[in-house]
């Protein structure tokens, strides 16, 4: 699967929040977004998703272009993890999990055994399983998004969007988080993810994109774009990137505000 944007602009009623975007995105490649609050990264979510129609530009998945494409088959590419997700409804783990088979069954149908199967294979991948008969609602932060992920599983996309995903969570749910991205992509998912943590572009994207001021400041592989000059950009702060000693991310980095 391979994504493209080209030159879109989104915004709300013809007034753009975000310009020009431009990028594209291989299976099994993980594109960070970073950017201040109200820097339009949901609302890129929404357009690509069809939610929103972008003002100018296309989106293209695999060279076609999707403007024309059903809701339907647009999930049967792309799954979504917002920011903060609270049913009305006490659904439980399993339900929710199930839920990813919509866009697969047909007008009025219910799921079938074949369904329930692959969402208990899909919560068995994240180690889930034993929250499957426990309420939504009643599980934590960490747990939640892991169901949601395994809704997108079940969902059996292409590529995977998700809106802050580690937004709220401790230290041990993130991580736990991220590493579940990171096998996704590994098996071959395609993921974009908004985060406003420069530590995990560092450590799990293949591809960041910086915006800021209705436009794109920097867009490209991590180690071109992942500077301490568009850092500061980004944020309007002095700051310092410092290496970390460590033989399985070599490459790693952290983001030490406020250095003279």
């Amino acid at each position: 699967m391979k994504l493209d944007l080209d030159e879109v602009t989104v915004g709300y009623k013809g007034v753009p929040v975000l310009n020009d975007v431009s990028f594209s995105l291989n299976a099994g490649e993980v594109l960070c977004i970073l950017g201040p609050n109200g820097s339009g990264k949901t609302t890129l979510f929404k357009t690509i998703m069809k939610l929103k129609q972008p003002i100018t530009g296309m989106i293209s998945i695999d060279g076609r272009d999707i403007s024309s494409w059903s809701f339907d088959k647009i999930a049967g590419y792309i799954g979504y993890i917002p920011q903060n997700y609270s049913p009305v409804f006490p659904y439980t783990a399993l339900e929710m999990v199930l839920m990813g088979r919509t866009p697969r069954l047909g007008m009025c149908s219910i799921p079938k055994a074949k369904d329930i199967e692959i969402a208990m294979e899909s919560m068995k991948t994240l180690d889930i399983l034993s929250l499957k008969d426990k309420a939504f609602t009643k599980i934590s932060g960490g747990e939640r998004q892991l169901v949601l992920i395994a809704r997108a599983i079940a969902q059996q996309t292409k590529l995977l969007i998700m809106d802050e995903p580690t937004n709220n969570l401790d230290f041990g749910n993130q991580a736990l988080i991220l590493n579940q991205i990171k096998k996704l992509s590994q098996k071959g998912m395609a993921v974009i993810m908004a985060t406003h943590v420069p530590e995990h572009a560092f450590l799990y994207a293949d591809k960041v994109l910086m915006v800021k001021d209705r436009g794109v400041l920097a867009f490209g592989k991590r180690k071109e774009v992942l500077s301490e000059e568009n850092l500061r950009k980004l944020y309007g702060v002095n700051l310092k990137l410092m290496p970390v000693v460590s033989e399985s991310y070599p490459s790693l980095k952290v983001c030490i505000p406020g250095v003279l």
